[in-house]
């Protein structure tokens, strides 16, 4: 027999990338074996519920009582199938199980589910697959077909949990730049966007100075800026080791660009990457903080903007000037300001400020 027949492998190695998953496989399989039911059972990495994929005539058969199931303890039923030996149904169901014949009498011969041909395998992580069909008969042929599709199985599940594990981080990641933000996009030589984070989206929406012009390109809102843009990735088209320029497209509220020399490399076919663009913007204008500021510290109002002022890290002569006050006052609000709120100095006010619900506000 020829495992690769009518594609069978190629479509359990392809299984992962489909939805529903390994729909094609599972159809494959049970042409294959001319059978009307063909089910492919699992849990999915960082769930708990099991995942319980079939095709066929036949609906979707409540595997989970015979493979895991409440009324039997989870650790013995997998000993019990002993991994990559592929099982008969009347191996699967003891005797004696009165709630493993009922199940068999109500819900697999009403379908014509007299014959079923199950195999266990485990994935290096400790995530178990559970392949089967089923019909009115089956040949020695099936199970012949499900002991050499066990370590493809295998490979194919150890494939599957590697990318749900890599989505999970790439989620969380995302999260946290939205939290914090912050996003990241990549440009090819001509500056059209190829990937990014989810959040730089609303970064764009946020205050208009960027978007996603015409055949996808980085388009900035001031021309100068346009023609300063290209100009760099240009530059970084022709030598990966040019020095990153710092941008900032607004001060209220705050948006800062910051782009850099692709450096990591790419295997995607297609245009490769040759700039990294980070981008990090605050929600609120200043007005909005400083609100924030009289809210959660109790400063009043003309307190709160120098405080803001000097949590930009901006010298309180110049912090003065930019508020029109004069030194002195600017200095006896100072004092004021680290009073209500608990600091000794600059360092301090702005460590607390960083740290309090306004950096994610």
């Amino acid at each position: 027999m020829r495992l690769d027949d009518s594609g069978l492998l190629a479509s359990l190695y392809d299984g992962l990338f489909q939805q529903p998953l390994w729909h094609d496989f599972l159809e494959r399989l049970r042409g294959r074996l001319q059978a009307p039911y063909a089910g492919l059972a699992f849990y999915p990495p960082h769930e708990s519920g099991l995942v319980a994929l079939h095709a066929g005539t036949v609906k979707s058969l409540n595997l989970g009582n015979i493979f895991i199931e409440d009324h039997f303890d989870p650790a013995a039923s997998r000993r019990s199938m002993r991994e990559g030996r592929v099982y008969a149904l009347g191996e699967l169901i003891e005797p004696d199980d009165a709630a493993l014949t009922m199940w068999r009498d109500e819900e697999l011969l009403p379908v014509g589910i007299e014959d079923l041909r199950a195999v266990r395998v485990t994935e290096e992580s400790g995530v178990n697959a559970w392949l089967c069909c089923g019909g009115r008969y089956l040949s020695v042929s099936a199970t012949s077909l499900l002991s050499m599709l066990a370590p493809h199985l295998r490979i194919a599940m150890r494939s599957f949990v590697a990318l749900e594990r890599e989505r999970l981080r790439s989620s969380l990641a995302s999260e946290a730049f939205g939290r914090l933000n912050f996003g990241w996009l990549t440009l090819d030589a001509q500056c059209r966007i190829l990937d990014m984070t989810a959040h730089v989206d609303q970064l764009f929406q946020r205050n208009g100075l960027l978007r996603r012009g015409r055949y996808d390109r980085l388009t900035p809102a001031l021309p100068e800026l346009d023609r300063e843009l290209t100009a760099l990735v240009k530059r970084f088209a022709q030598d990966a080791d040019a020095r990153p320029r710092a941008i900032n497209l607004s001060r209220d509220p705050r948006m800062d660009m910051l782009v850099a020399p692709f450096r990591g490399g790419s295997v995607a076919a297609g245009n490769a990457p040759v700039a990294i663009v980070y981008l990090s913007g605050d929600r609120s204008s200043q007005a909005d903080r400083c609100e924030q500021l009289v809210e959660l510290f109790g400063l009043l109002p003309s307190e709160a903007r120098l405080a803001w002022e000097i949590a930009q890290g901006i010298p309180i002569a110049e912090a003065a000037a930019n508020l029109n006050l004069t030194v002195e006052t600017a200095r006896n609000y100072s004092k004021k300001i680290y009073a209500k709120m608990g600091a000794r100095g600059q360092a301090e006010l702005v460590r607390i400020i960083l740290s309090s619900v306004l950096a994610i506000a």
